[in-house]
């Protein structure tokens, strides 16, 4: 752009420096140039002759004379006349100019040579000078005696000095495609019909030349016939580069419009219309509001105004497709000025796929995310089982009759069959709950234990389904409940009879849809999890009692378990006492090796209310106590070895408590700790803790 601002600078010093009068002027008679020479004659300065026209220096000229002088020149492409100029002092004088017909960059335009009558024409001579200065050059063909004129410009655009090269039966000689130029000329000679075509010539390098041709005649007679050639080389290379950058912007993936300060859509590319829908007859009379019907004037303005003072934006938009269908964009706009107007250019980008890939990205790291958690979950949860005194391996037994209740174990274990294991505390139902999940399908999946008794009911329902943040007071955080970490694998429900009777249609919910909600949430989670209840109550009686439901008991007792209490299967006395025995002795680091047979008859004729639980309590503190490689009875023996009678019987909640208040008479009251009742017991603090405050003991405090 410098490099052509630059020549036409020199192009118009050129025709500054001419030693004649030069003006051009357009078809409305306008004057739009004359050199310095033309201005110093009138009297006028250069700016205020470019405000005058035709008009104002001749003033024979009138509207309709000047209609006819432009046709006749355009016809004619040049004339040469007298006239009268008028100075701008007032005084007239006599003129001869040769006026000539020609365009450029595609405005139409006449230039005059014009000369005082005093001194000598040399008018030729100056149109010689204009034509090298456009690039034109011209010719002249009569017919009457097959002479031709040609001007030296012409020659020069043709790189000939032949003149006869410009006859039309030679002329298409200079041109690459020769059939095409052969029918022009044809045209000319035989139908009197002219032409104006870019043609290619042939030489190297190849020019692009504007070649034209006009027939005069004389009644029907053909009389002679008068043409141009302008080299529009360099045009035409800027003309194929914008043809072929378009082409690239239409073949383009990307959107591309362009609007003015009014949201007028003034150009866009093909990609416009294949990717919206529209039709380009639409398009063309569309705006900003057409396209968008969300976007508002106002907005428009404030967005042209802000584009207009940063040059550039960016930002991501939903673009409405004709269908109503939208897709996300990233757009560019840009800031641009084209003939004194401002422009908004947007080059828009779909970024579906991209949003698509991120939407990807994004939930697998939130699942990643959720699957982290819950391994830590499980791992954490796991770990405490690690520490856990139950290990499901360790089913210790002789007895015939403890086999038929693993064989059923062995029988459901590989189905998905709810499993309801009913018997007296401490005879073991937590092992054989581990012991259907260890022979499931589901083993590879943890196993997750509960049990109902040790949490108040306020935090039960949060232990078992989750809760979100904010759900209750308290809640800092979200809480990943039992049912969530036991997805795929198994849950373990002890002592759910002690489940509050408001809390029993979720956990029905959960068996018979296999879904929940958690505490404060509102999406509904879906489990795949295998139930298994314990309980030492009977759920008849608390069905009768309406203190539990009928169809959640139902639901829970498809395949019931009952485990037998330890009186039953006294067989199994011998070996349970042994493995405790080895188990607690590692532990204190005793060397104790064996049972005497005293020691096993004393226990063989207990009848154990605390079923295994008491056993291991029993051989614990006989650990402690006593010591040696065999273990001798003891005062750890019970003092009553008799067979209780039935009249003797105390409830089971009575036993516990009795034993409970005993070791923490031994312990000082102290629960927690290596020497604490909790250890002892072999259970955690806070259920100890809760089984106290269920079963009402307290420690009394003597008035001193």
């Amino acid at each position: 752009m410098v490099a052509l601002h630059h020549e036409l600078s020199i192009k118009e010093w050129l025709i500054d420096a001419l030693p004649y009068e030069v003006i051009w002027a357009d078809e409305s008679g306008k004057i739009i140039y004359a050199n310095a020479k033309f201005c110093k004659r009138l009297g006028y300065k250069k700016s205020e002759l470019m405000k005058l026209s035709i008009y104002d220096l001749n003033v024979t000229v009138t509207k309709e004379s000047w209609k006819n002088h432009w046709e006749t020149i355009k016809e004619e492409k040049a004339q040469y006349f007298k006239a009268i100029h008028k100075t701008k002092s007032g005084k007239f004088y006599d003129a001869e100019v040769f006026a000539q017909y020609f365009s450029n960059n595609g405005k139409n335009m006449i230039c005059s040579i014009i000369n005082d009558i005093t001194e000598s024409s040399f008018y030729r001579n100056l149109l010689k000078d204009a034509e090298s200065i456009a690039k034109v050059g011209g010719w002249k063909f009569n017919l009457q005696d097959n002479s031709i004129i040609v001007t030296e410009e012409a020659f020069c655009i043709m790189d000939t000095k032949q003149k006869e090269a410009f006859l039309p039966g030679s002329a298409v000689n200079f041109f690459k495609d020769k059939d095409k130029a052969k029918q022009l000329f044809r045209n000319v000679w035989r139908n009197g019909k002219g032409f104006d075509e870019i043609l290619e010539t042939n030489t190297v390098p190849s020019k692009f030349v504007r070649a034209s041709a006009k027939p005069i005649k004389k009644g029907d007679k053909l009389f002679k016939i008068i043409g141009i050639y302008q080299d529009v080389t360099e045009q035409h290379k800027k003309e194929n580069r914008l043809k072929f950058f378009k082409e690239i912007i239409d073949n383009a993936q990307d959107l591309v419009y362009v609007y003015n300060r009014e949201g007028k859509l003034l150009h866009y590319s093909d990609t416009v219309s294949r990717q919206l829908g529209f039709t380009k007859k639409q398009l063309d009379d569309f705006s900003i509001y057409d396209l968008d019907a969300n976007i508002t004037k106002e907005w428009w303005y404030n967005h042209f105004d802000e584009l207009k003072e940063k040059g550039s934006m960016h930002m991501e938009w939903l673009v409405t497709r004709k269908d109503g269908t939208k897709f996300p964009a990233d757009i560019v706009a840009n800031h641009l000025i084209y003939e004194g107007e401002d422009i908004n250019c947007a080059v828009v980008r779909d970024i579906t796929e991209r949003k698509m890939r991120d939407l990807k990205l994004f939930e697998a790291l939130e699942e990643i995310k959720s699957l982290k958690t819950r391994l830590e979950n499980e791992n954490e949860y796991l770990q405490e089982e690690i520490s856990s005194k139950i290990n499901a391996d360790n089913i210790v037994h002789n007895s015939e009759t403890y086999s038929k209740v693993l064989e059923q174990v062995h029988q459901v274990a590989p189905t998905d069959t709810t499993v309801l294991i009913t018997g007296e505390s401490g005879t073991g139902k937590e092992l054989l709950a581990s012991a259907v999940h260890n022979n499931s399908l589901r083993k590879e999946r943890p196993l997750i234990k509960i049990n109902c008794a040790t949490l108040p009911n306020e935090l039960i329902e949060s232990e078992l389904f989750g809760h979100k943040k904010g759900a209750f007071t308290g809640a800092i955080q979200d809480k990943i409940g039992k049912f969530s970490l036991a997805d795929s694998g198994t849950i373990f429900l002890d002592e759910i009879g002690e489940l509050p009777i408001d809390l029993q249609p979720k956990l029905l919910r959960v068996l018979q849809e296999g879904e929940f909600d958690r505490l404060g949430g509102n999406k509904t989670q879906k489990v795949d999890v295998r139930i298994v209840a314990a309980t030492n109550r009977n759920l008849e009686d608390m069905v009768r009692e309406g203190k539990f439901r009928e169809d959640l008991y139902y639901r829970l007792n498809v395949f019931p378990i009952d485990n037998i209490p330890l009186r039953a299967r006294k067989e199994d006395i011998p070996p349970l006492a042994q493995y405790f025995l080895e188990k607690y002795s590692a532990k204190a680091g005793k060397v104790f090796k064996r049972l005497s047979k005293r020691t096993i008859e004393a226990l063989l004729n207990y009848n154990f209310p605390g079923n295994i639980r008491e056993l291991e309590n029993l051989i614990e503190r006989a650990v402690i106590i006593e010591s040696g490689t065999t273990l001798n009875p003891g005062s750890w023996i019970p003092k009553s070895v008799a067979e209780i009678s039935s009249t003797d019987f105390k409830s089971f909640e009575d036993m516990q408590k009795t034993y409970i208040i005993d070791v923490l008479n031994h312990t000082k009251w102290r629960v927690s700790g290596p020497k604490g009742a909790a250890n002892i017991l072999n259970m955690k603090d806070k259920t100890l803790f809760a089984k106290m405050k269920r079963l009402g003991i307290e420690k009394k405090i003597s008035p001193k």
